[in-house]
């Protein structure tokens, strides 16, 4: 099969599937780094890197794209509607300009016709209204209102950890496809947790390195660790009752339970978020282990290995030697 990528990242998506038969030809991406390292990770494809609401970068993507085309997928950028970001009501979301990106893909559909499209997002995106013909819509209203006689039109929420993969991550899933071809949905798997997918991994504290490639820990600052040292698995600082984050005056600081908080062992991991390199950020630090003194092991974020392993990459993911520490993280995170 011959595919289109739209806001392809660094082409996290596409891992397997040249495993399956689909060849990627074209691709686009709006920023510079992420799309070296997609063209260094699929030679084959022809990577246009570019703001695809400007004409000639879409005129591009057009003109590259074969008139047979099989398969398209596309996941435009979630900031603008995730609950996470400061978008929350559908005022602020009919002011950002990101959430408007999936019109793109819908000129695209109707330019090139694919076989099949997969469109991808936070769950938020099923709820996001958007102006057409003169009234607030949903996305998926939207498509059938263009598509629904040509296509099959699926609309559904998936969990990652539901079918395999060592991270709970729930997706908005739109799948598109010509009347009378055929599309299964994926088979459930057992759940793997943290413990499965990383425990074998060498115990590693801040600044550590190992031997082995691309598992090695992030610096974090001496008060970090103390706090991150004294915190259990699955517990974030604020549940200590000596060492914690503090005002000038000495008044515990208040904030989301989620941050400083170690995951845990028994359990998929949570979604892995943008600032997955930040001890201070959403569930992000190592669920340790005890250690005979009563502290908790590997105070720090995951390593770059352990981000891959619990996103159902490789772990032989063949990325250049040279390829930066954060370029490998930050595709990993919420689109």
């Amino acid at each position: 099969m011959i595919g289109v990528s739209l806001f392809s990242s660094a082409g996290i998506s596409e891992t397997f599937l040249e495993d399956i038969d689909i060849n990627i030809v074209v691709a686009n991406e709006l920023l510079k780094e992420r799309a070296n390292l997609y063209r260094s990770l699929y030679k084959d494809s022809h990577m246009i890197t570019g703001d695809i609401q400007k004409d000639s970068i879409f005129k591009e993507i057009i003109k590259r794209t074969p008139n047979n085309l099989d398969f398209l997928i596309a996941s435009p950028p979630c900031q603008g509607m995730s609950v996470a970001g400061k978008n929350r009501n559908v005022d602020q979301m009919l002011m950002d300009e990101r959430n408007y990106l999936v019109f793109k893909v819908i000129e695209f559909i109707q330019l090139k016709n694919p076989k099949y499209i997969l469109i991808e997002n936070v769950p938020t995106f099923f709820k996001l209204l958007l102006p057409f013909q003169k009234q607030l819509l949903n996305v998926v209203d939207i498509l059938n209102i263009l598509f629904k006689d040509e296509y099959t039109i699926e609309a559904q929420e998936y969990d990652s950890s539901l079918f395999g993969v060592p991270q709970k991550r729930i997706r908005a899933i739109v799948k598109m496809y010509k009347k009378g071809t055929k599309w299964n949905n994926p088979k459930s798997e057992d759940v793997v947790t943290v413990e499965d997918a990383i425990s074998h991994l060498p115990s590693l504290e801040a600044s550590g390195k190992s031997s082995i490639k691309w598992h090695f820990a992030r610096k974090h600052s001496e008060r970090h660790i103390l706090w991150m040292k004294n915190t259990p698995t699955g517990k974030t600082v604020f549940e200590n009752n000596v060492y914690y984050p503090v005002k000038k005056n000495g008044d515990k600081i208040k904030s989301y339970m989620t941050t400083y908080r170690r995951i845990k062992w028994d359990e998929p991991a949570p979604t892995i978020t943008m600032r997955n390199d930040a001890i201070s950020s959403q569930l992000n630090v190592h669920p340790g282990r005890k250690l005979p003194n009563g502290l908790y092991s590997d105070a720090r974020v995951l390593t770059p290995l352990e981000l891959m392993i619990l996103s159902s990459l490789p772990v032989n993911w063949n990325i250049p030697d040279d390829t930066n520490e954060l370029l490998i993280s930050q595709p990993l995170k919420t689109p």
